[in-house]
């Protein structure tokens, strides 16, 4: 077990370690932080008014467009030329957002890293295929520092290269993939196009997918194609990247490694913090963080938090299933919807494939519209019924929602594919294609 010590830390241990080290990040920050410290002076307060945990609530929010209106060093703490490497999202919506790291902050992602490996199940003796890319966005590197950290062999493979990446992984018996998982999927349909048997002809055990979200039943259709355990992994780029949380082989929820990371779940719309226990938006205060330190960082994230002991034996909390963000939700007649509900519905379903997109077509909907492929095998049957699987279909986004919907069948392999984060939320309301036309 990588830093055994640091994974079966008990509760209270836990909890001194993160009041010790909230009290002097809240200082570092306000000192070295020009936008933390004009914060504090606008509500009113010092470092000296936090005392312990209970008054972390004091402590201003830190959301996405702050890191964009300080672009690129405007929340540095430190000087440039202490910083080792810095990246940065696409910016597809702005200015990108940049994080910032020093030697000390890449020593202590690349110990969060091999930690979730090692909680995965994965071994130094492993072979780790990483079909996450690489460059600005922190998924490639993240999970390239974090297995050798651990020991591991690391296929540098990246995003895209398909036919490669599965002769790869047969040749050099790659025994765990690092990917999103609607690549997992894509990969195990390519390859059984190639003429592969994805659990016979590789040798993959452990698989290491996060960076988009991924309902129970996508996992069980991973793990049935490639014969692998499935194990999610949770993070995002402001909080160092990937290694935030990851899940242990009881796979009933995140462990968040709390000795790096306090986390309080919000009301999204108030702001108030919310019991122990209470599904909320997850807030985030990174505890050891030199060049970049973010207080209470607004993830957008909707999860419950669960702080039992897990069987596996760490008392760290864990975040079980998150179910959506709070600005991907879409408002159906009134009633909120995520995304990862409807991808439960929809596999729910037999005879439905795992590649579906979801219209937005006005600010507000009336209706939901969803275009989804059917299974391959089903869709080649004798037993193909489109009518009676539109109707299956629509039933149970009903059952589950309380919602009804238009469904569009497709033939296998219309919906595009990706290498990358997929794209379910295909939104009409700038276009002028209306969702008749589709």
């Amino acid at each position: 077990m990588f830093n055994k010590k640091a994974q079966l830390m008990k509760r209270d241990e836990i909890r001194k370690v993160q009041e010790e080290k909230m009290l002097k990040m809240v200082k570092y920050a306000y000192d070295n932080v020009p936008m933390y410290k004009r914060r504090f002076k606008n509500e009113g307060i010092t470092p000296k008014d936090i005392k312990s945990l209970d008054d972390v609530h004091k402590v201003p929010f830190t959301v996405k467009d702050d890191l964009r209106d300080h672009y690129p060093y405007g929340i540095l703490a430190v000087n440039k030329d202490d910083v080792v490497r810095f990246h940065a999202s696409s910016g597809t919506t702005g200015k990108p957002t940049v994080v910032s790291y020093t030697r000390n902050d890449m020593d202590t992602w690349n110990d969060l890293m091999a930690r979730c490996y090692s909680t995965a199940g994965v071994e130094p003796s492993d072979i780790v295929q990483n079909a996450y890319g690489y460059g600005l966005f922190t998924g490639g590197l993240g999970f390239h520092q974090g297995a050798e950290e651990l020991g591991c062999s690391v296929l540098p493979t990246s995003t895209g290269n398909t036919k490669k990446q599965i002769q790869m992984m047969k040749d050099f018996q790659t025994s765990v993939l690092a990917c999103t998982p609607s690549y997992a999927i894509y990969l195990a349909e390519a390859a059984q196009k190639h003429g592969f048997d994805p659990r016979e002809d590789f040798n993959l055990r452990v698989g290491m997918f996060g960076a988009e979200p991924w309902s129970e039943e996508a996992r069980t259709s991973i793990q049935d194609s490639f014969g692998l355990n499935a194990q999610d992994v949770y993070g995002m780029s402001e909080l160092y990247g990937p290694g935030v949380a990851v899940e242990c082989p009881e796979q009933n929820g995140l462990h968040i490694w709390g000795d790096e990371f306090y986390v309080e779940t919000i009301d999204p719309n108030t702001g108030e913090v919310l019991p122990e226990g209470e599904k909320g938006e997850m807030v985030f205060t990174m505890l050891s963080r030199e060049a970049m330190p973010l207080l209470r960082y607004r993830t957008k994230d909707i999860a419950t938090i669960e702080y039992e002991e897990c069987e596996c034996g760490r008392y760290h909390p864990k975040i079980k299933r998150i179910e959506g963000r709070s600005d991907d939700m879409l408002i159906v007649g009134g009633v909120n919807v995520f995304p990862s509900q409807i991808e439960e519905a929809l596999l729910e379903t037999e005879g439905i494939g795992e590649h579906y997109q979801i219209i937005v077509d006005r600010d507000v909907l009336d209706k939901l519209f969803v275009r989804v492929e059917v299974d391959r095998e089903y869709y080649d049957s004798d037993e193909y019924d489109e009518e009676e699987l539109l109707g299956r279909t629509s039933e149970n986004i009903t059952a589950i929602l309380n919602i009804k919907a238009r469904v569009k069948l497709l033939e296998p392999g219309t919906l595009p594919r990706t290498v990358g984060k997929a794209k379910r939320v295909v939104d009409l309301r700038e276009e002028e294609d209306r969702i008749e036309e589709i």
